[in-house]
């Protein structure tokens, strides 16, 4: 069972303030500023915005000493920081305190403290080291995301860092949730978190050709999948967390259910670095373990989050491969991308769209895919162009693809 959610978006800190913006169909992508861009092709992203120690919400039980260590900017990434204080949003969320016993924290990331890695790297090779943090390594490595999580909550369970590029959130949610039902945990802090709007990352995804560079001057309208003008994703930001519990602990307490976890499924092309396989054949296999596992058919399923990059590829292929397997379900099947509003968070992408879902099922409510202007005949679904839809499903069906060739999906049921 999902019992408590937290989130850190381009639209700022908590899960409210996230759902408000997607469900009304808001752009998180802006102009850059936080560095140079005058040597890129792409200018835009959907970066999180400042956010402090501050924003960290206070638990029941606390330290009062370790204020000043969540206070300490040169112990945390970019991506450490918001993961925290989505983490200890989604603990408050889930009525639960600091040190829950048997507790632990399963969280994905692509990129982990890459910000902290490029400061470094450019202090030593040009500054010649003279501000070069004690703290460089820790803080910029991936597996350091769950032990901030960890250390904050004062959880001692298994605190795992999976990254597995942009499918990390969702594998971890999916490794998460088989903890759960096979005994070994009761209750996890699960999702992901990235922040990988750096000079170095913007300058490598232009080099690759994957990031939009039409819209510099229209960056609201920067990400737009399924639509024939789009041209490549909008980098983004963020991180949404989840608390995945037992179904009996968390009724016996008499938590707050969100949605249930019901099934997961993982498969690779083994195709390429960085481009899927154009026949879809592995998305769909992935997707049909996550239904079949989840007890379902396909005509259950009422709801997808797309992946929907606004890459020209990604989504022809990923639209093809849900026709392929929904069949003629798929002209009754509505879905959407909230990258369209987020851009591409990375290894949080998977999380975000888990908490769309959730919060979509919970509440009614099924938010568009915006920028929706010129539909692209090869991705002839209902991916509710640019308003939002007041509905209530059961079943909705997460997918995330990602670099390596890598296919992963969720289902997620509606709790009555």
């Amino acid at each position: 069972m999902i019992t408590g959610i937290g989130a850190v978006s381009p639209f700022g800190v908590g899960r409210e303030c996230f759902w408000d913006a997607i469900s009304r169909g808001c752009s998180g992508t802006r102009a850059i500023t936080e560095f140079d861009v005058s040597g890129l092709s792409c200018r835009v992203a959907a970066p999180v915005g400042a956010v402090t120690a501050a924003d960290v919400p206070p638990l029941d039980g606390d330290d009062e000493r370790d204020a000043g260590y969540r206070a300490d900017p040169d112990r945390y990434s970019r991506a450490a920081l918001i993961g925290v204080i989505a983490a200890r949003e989604a603990w408050i969320d889930a009525g639960l305190s600091i040190g829950e016993p048997g507790a632990g924290v399963v969280i994905g990331s692509g990129g982990g403290g890459i910000d902290v890695g490029e400061r470094q790297y450019h202090d030593y090779f040009v500054d010649r080291g003279k501000r070069v943090s004690p703290y460089a390594i820790p803080v910029s490595i991936v597996g350091m995301m769950s032990s901030e999580i960890s250390i904050s909550l004062r959880l001692h369970g298994i605190s795992h860092v999976l990254s597995c590029g942009c499918t990390s959130s969702t594998d971890a949610l999916g490794y998460g949730a088989a903890l759960i039902r096979s005994g070994d945990a009761e209750v996890l802090l699960s999702g992901g978190a990235d922040a990988c709007v750096t000079q170095g990352m913007m300058y490598g995804f232009a080099r690759m050709r994957a990031v939009s560079t039409a819209y510099n001057d229209r960056p609201a309208e920067a990400s737009r999948p399924f639509d024939k003008g789009r041209d490549g994703f909008v980098l983004g930001e963020g991180a949404w967390m989840l608390v995945l519990e037992r179904e009996d602990r968390a009724r016996a307490r008499g938590a707050k259910i969100y949605a249930s976890i019901d099934g997961y499924g993982s498969t690779c092309d083994a195709y390429h670095r960085v481009q899927m396989a154009p026949d879809g054949d592995q998305i769909i296999r992935a997707l049909t373990l996550a239904i079949t596992r989840a007890g379902r058919a396909p005509e259950e399923i009422g709801y997808v989050n797309y992946h929907g990059t606004s890459t020209v590829l990604n989504d022809t292929v990923e639209a093809r491969s849900v026709r392929r397997l929904f069949g003629d379900h798929a002209d009754r099947l509505a879905g959407s991308s909230v990258k369209s509003m987020i851009g591409h968070p990375q290894g949080a992408s998977g999380a975000a769209g888990v908490v769309t879902a959730a919060l979509a099922l919970s509440r009614g409510f099924l938010p568009p895919t915006i920028n929706h202007r010129d539909p692209d005949p090869a991705c002839d679904l209902d991916v509710i162009p640019n308003q939002g839809r007041a509905t209530s499903v059961d079943a909705a069906l997460c997918n995330c693809l990602g670099f390596g060739s890598k296919n992963s999906a969720i289902v997620i049921g509606r709790i009555a």
